[in-house]
């Protein structure tokens, strides 16, 4: 699952922050641009959606077993206080041995795996619930004494995933993976500036899902064999694009059609999508160039690197990897041949 893995999580931090990775940046402004799934009773307000449908096709025997995956973030409510004479104090930054803290939103990765499904037993829905939390970061003096805190709280979430299927032919099926978010959460009010962002830690951001049978295969979308085109254009996803993903590298060559495992996000993709072996980490702009980036977040100017640094702990790791790349990795990243091909002669 290491390849399958690179890509998924790839996927779910797509748009989590761009460059150049700073709370002040135009377009860090607005966050949490895909695959939000949000409570109906604040999503109608938004216009955000409140569920995500993946249909997929599955060749297999009647007896066949899916396990689905449902992945996303959960976007956290970062605050900085301030210890002062009469208790903490919330405040927008703090500095705290010639390092800043900033108050922001962050978000960690969620989880959730429904039991093995049989598709022949009928449908089947599994709860999701992730219970509220706090947890507190003491910010220290060389002197040992507590400056101030971060406080990172996060609102439960609640919600559904739904899964059934119903017979194409002999040995394919359609099968359906429904997911609700039905969190409780405060009705926004339309229109009110901050909103979005004020609800973004009750949505379940960047959802997908991964799909995977032991005992079959599911059907390219993308690219599906002649004989189940029509099917596989009657397929209805919203939300969310699937494609066949694979741990092994030569799938696409020995297997075009068909795999054992599906990948189904909000980021549209080709089957057997693939991050580049060159590629030194994640930079949450997973369709821009990986050298461009870089060189761009080296040529950060030392007050631009404190507050990228600031901005969100993923940043600074970063700016530190970045930082640590040697001559040897940054000329990997200018061009790689994947491969030769006789020339076609013109006629």
């Amino acid at each position: 699952m290491d390849a399958v893995e690179k890509i998924a999580r790839t996927c779910l931090y797509e748009g989590y922050l761009l460059w150049p990775y700073r709370r002040t940046a135009l377009k860090n402004a607005r966050r949490w641009m895909f695959g939000g799934v949000y409570p109906q009773s604040c999503g109608d307000v938004l216009g955000e959606p409140s569920r995500m449908r993946t249909q997929v096709l599955l060749e297999a025997l009647p007896a066949a077993k899916l396990t689905v995956h449902l992945r996303f973030l959960q976007v956290i409510d970062r605050q900085v206080f301030r210890n002062g004479p009469g208790g903490p104090v919330p405040v927008d930054e703090l500095r705290v041995e010639g390092q800043s803290h900033l108050t922001w939103q962050e978000a960690t990765e969620r989880r959730w795996v429904c039991p093995p499904w049989s598709p022949r037993r009928g449908p089947r829905t599994t709860n999701v619930d992730i219970p509220p939390g706090v947890d507190r970061e003491a910010l220290r003096a060389e002197s040992g004494g507590v400056a101030g805190t971060l406080v990172r709280g996060w609102q439960r979430l609640t919600g559904t995933v739904r899964l059934d299927a119903e017979a194409v032919t002999d040995k394919v099926m359609r099968v359906t993976v429904d997911i609700e978010n039905t969190s409780p959460c405060p009705v926004p009010v339309a229109g009110a500036r901050g909103a979005r962002d004020a609800m973004a830690p009750y949505a379940f951001i960047s959802t997908h899902t991964v799909l995977h049978t032991g005992t079959g295969a599911f059907v390219s979308l993308t690219d599906p064999p002649g004989e189940l085109r029509e099917a596989a254009a009657d397929c209805r996803n919203v939300g969310t694009w699937p494609v066949l993903v694979s741990d092994d590298p030569d799938a696409a060559k020995t297997s075009p059609h068909r795999a054992p495992e599906m990948l189904s996000s909000p980021i549209t993709l080709y089957d057997y999508p693939a991050v580049a072996p060159e590629s030194p980490g994640d930079m949450f702009d997973g369709g821009e160039i990986d050298q461009l980036l870089i060189l761009g977040i080296l040529s950060l100017t030392p007050h631009e690197q404190e507050e990228a640094r600031a901005t969100d702990p993923r940043a600074r790791e970063i700016l530190d990897r970045c930082a640590a790349l040697g001559p040897r990795e940054l000329a990997a990243l200018h061009g790689t041949i994947r491969g030769f091909r006789p020339l076609l002669e013109e006629r």
